[in-house]
C-alpha cells in the first residue's frame, strides 16, 4: 500500500523545478486540488509551484516535500495524520509546522512517517496498534519523535506497520504484527522499534498490508508476514514471521508493496511482480494470482516502481510513465476507468517522482 503503501506507501527520487500532478480518488481530498469527491482520471496539477521535489502517499492522504525542505500534506485528517495539529481535512496542501529539514516520508492507513536532514525520525496520526513508535497507543497530531537516535536513513510504512533502517545497516519494525509483518518472529504488536534479526546489510523496504519486502546490499530480495495471496513471492501461501529469500538471485535494485501484491526492478531494467492479481495490478495480462515472481514483457527500460492498494505504477529510463491494474476512479491516470491488466503509458509527459496511495497516484514531471 510505497508502500498500499510505500506504501502506501514512499517517495522515489528528487529533483528540483518541477511540477507536482496527482489522479484517481479523491474522497478525502487527497488528489489536492482544492476539490472534494471530484475523481480524476488523467493528471491534475496541484497549485501552481515548481518547487516540490519528492512525494509519498497514505491510503487517502498525500505529501510532498518542497526543495526548501518544507512538508505539505492534505487528504483525510480525522486521526491527525496530516501532523497539522487538527483533525481537519485538506483539500489542498497544508505546510506541517514551519521547519525546513525534512527529507523523506511515507504514509500509512492513518499515519505518517518522516526523516529529517539531521537524521531524526518523527511520525503523527492514528496509533491504535503502536505505529507511531513511540511507547504508546495514544494518537497524535502533530509530529513526534521517535527515541532520541539521529541516525535513521530510510523509511517505509504498511497498513499499521512501519519499518526503518539506520545508517548503520540495520533494520527496525514496530506497529501491527498479528501476521509476523515485523519479522522478528512473532505476532505480537510492538509499540517501539524493534531490531530485525542482527544483521547489518538491509538497503531498501517496502511495507503492503500486513506483510514487508526488502532488499539487502547483496541484491537479495527478502520478505515476511501475511501471504494469503502469494505476495511474499515464495511460491507458497504460507504465513512468514520472519524474513525469507524470495529465490536466489542477486540483481534485485527496487521493491514496492500494494495491498497484497509486489513489484520490483532488477539491475538490468526488467520490472517482475507477483501476488493478488484480481484487477490485472501484477500486469502480466491475466487476473490470476501469483505466488512468485513474473516478468512482466522483455523489456529492460524500467527505473522506478511504486504500489497502490490494487494498481502499479513505474517509471522507465526515459522518464515515461505507466501503469497498470484497478482504475474504477481513475487512478491509472490514462483518462478512462478501465482495468488494465498490463502497463499502459500515462500522457506523454516526462515524468521524474511517482507514489501511489489507496487508488491514487502523485507524480512530478519535469
Amino acid at each position: 500500500m510505497s508502500g498500499i503503501l510505500q506504501g502506501l506507501l514512499a517517495s522515489i527520487g528528487a529533483v528540483d523545478e518541477q511540477l507536482l500532478y496527482a489522479w484517481g480518488h479523491n474522497n478525502n481530498g487527497q488528489l489536492g486540488d482544492d476539490t472534494v469527491n471530484v475523481n480524476r482520471s488523467s493528471p491534475v496539477q496541484v497549485g501552481n509551484l515548481t518547487t516540490w521535489d519528492s512525494v509519498g502517499s497514505g491510503v487517502y492522504h498525500s505529501a510532498s516535500i518542497k526543495t526548501d525542505g518544507t512538508l505539505w500534506m492534505w487528504g483525510r485528517n480525522a486521526y491527525g495524520q496530516l501532523g497539522d495539529g487538527t483533525t481537519i481535512n485538506r483539500s489542498s496542501p497544508v505546510q506541517v509546522g514551519a521547519l525546513t529539514n525534512w527529507s523523506k516520508m511515507a504514509g500509512g492507513y492513518r499515519f505518517t512517517i518522516a526523516l529529517k536532514t539531521n537524521g531524526t525520525l518523527w511520525t503523527w496520526g492514528q496509533n491504535s496498534y503502536g505505529q507511531l513508535g513511540d511507547g504508546t497507543v495514544i494518537t497524535k497530531s502533530s509530529p513526534v519523535q521517535v527515541g532520541s537516535l539521529n541516525n535513521w536513513s530510510k523509511i517505509a510504512a504498511g497498513l499499521f506497520h512501519c519499518m526503518a533502517i539506520k545508517t548503520d545497516g540495520t533494520l527496525w519494525t514496530w506497529g501491527y504484527n498479528g501476521f509476523g509483518q515485523l519479522g522478528d518472529g512473532t505476532i505480537v504488536n510492538k509499540s517501539s522499534p524493534i531490531q530485525v534479526g542482527a544483521l547489518t546489510t538491509w538497503s531498501k523496504i517496502a511495507g503492503g498490508q500486513r506483510f514487508s519486502s526488502a532488499i539487502k546490499t547483496d541484491g537479495t530480495l527478502w520478505a515476511w508476514g501475511g501471504n494469503s495471496q502469494g505476495n511474499l513471492g515464495d511460491n507458497t501461501v504460507i504465513n512468514r514471521s520472519s524474513p525469507i529469500q524470495v529465490g536466489s538471485l542477486t540483481n534485485w535494485s527496487e521493491v514496492a508493496c500494494g495491498y497484497r501484491h509486489v513489484a520490483s526492478v532488477k539491475t538490468d531494467g526488467t520490472i517482475w511482480a507477483w501476488g493478488y492479481n484480481s484487477s490485472g495490478q501484477v500486469g502480466d495480462d491475466t487476473r490470476a494470482d501469483k505466488s512468485s515472481p513474473i516478468q512482466i514483457g522483455a523489456l529492460t527500460d524500467w527505473s522506478k516502481v511504486a504500489c497502490g492498494s490494487k494498481h502499479t505504477v513505474s517509471i522507465k529510463t526515459n522518464k515515461t510513465l505507466w501503469a497498470w491494474g484497478y482504475n474504477a476512479k481513475g487512478g491509472l491516470g490514462d483518462d478512462t476507468t478501465i482495468r488494465r491488466s498490463s502497463p499502459v503509458q500515462i500522457g506523454s509527459g516526462m515524468w521524474s517522482v511517482v507514489a501511489a496511495g489507496g487508488n491514487t497516484t502523485i507524480a512530478i514531471e519535469d
